[in-house]
């Protein structure tokens, strides 16, 4: 199947009315699972705007909370999550002009990347299209993106404007709780006390030894 602006391996769910609303609320709620508050997007226009299109599904059309790059068209998201994730697919609202993100960049478990590291090899791609309702999903290299806790994205273009604008970013896939295990303090004893190991004996002439 072809799309406008020719990228690959992306499906539209939308298509012939086949998607269900509340099922695909329900499939895209990795939102719920992100540390939004140590959740960063570097090179935003306004403080704070990146964390507002993590947003439910259902509100993929909202378009009065976005983010828009600042100095130029780069913007890069550090996004931790509260546990394990698999990730499978992603969708992108953007301007429906040539602010549209052009490309992003995947990478798996960065924290605090800055964007001097985005010279590193991503473990995935994706070549966009300008979609203004995030109706075409993008899969994701699942047997990379298991057991992630932390998700870089990185978007690096868009079609010819000076800044990018995004609206919406949807993380659909699965989620388990991370394990915490208890630290166990013992204590060992390098050298023993004499005194702790006291024992009593008696020798047949009832004299006490110790």
């Amino acid at each position: 199947m072809s799309h406008p602006g020719g990228h690959e391996g992306c499906s539209c769910c939308s298509e012939g009315g086949s998607e269900d609303p509340l099922e695909m609320g329900i499939q895209y709620s990795l939102y719920k699972r992100i540390d939004l508050e140590n959740l960063e997007c570097l090179n935003e226009e306004e403080d704070g705007s990146g964390k507002t299109v993590f947003k439910p599904y259902e509100s993929k059309l909202d378009t009065s909370q976005f983010v828009q790059s600042d100095s130029d068209e780069e913007l890069l998201f550090n996004i931790p999550f509260t546990g394990n994730v698999k990730l499978k697919n992603i969708r992108i609202a953007g301007g429906d002009d040539d602010s549209h993100p052009k490309m992003v960049k995947l990478y798996k478990n960065r924290p605090k990347m800055a964007f001097d590291d985005t010279s590193v090899k991503a473990d995935q791609e994706l070549q966009l299209t300008k979609d203004p309702t995030a109706s075409l999903e993008y899969p994701v290299k699942t047997a990379i993106f298991s057991g992630i806790h932390h998700l870089s994205l990185y978007f690096p273009s868009n079609f010819g404007n000076d800044k990018t604008k995004i609206y919406y970013i949807g993380l659909r896939g699965e989620y388990t709780e991370a394990h915490h295990h208890g630290v166990t303090i013992c204590n060992y004893e390098i050298r023993p006390n004499i005194h702790d190991h006291e024992c009593k004996t008696y020798d047949p002439t009832n004299f006490t030894i110790q």
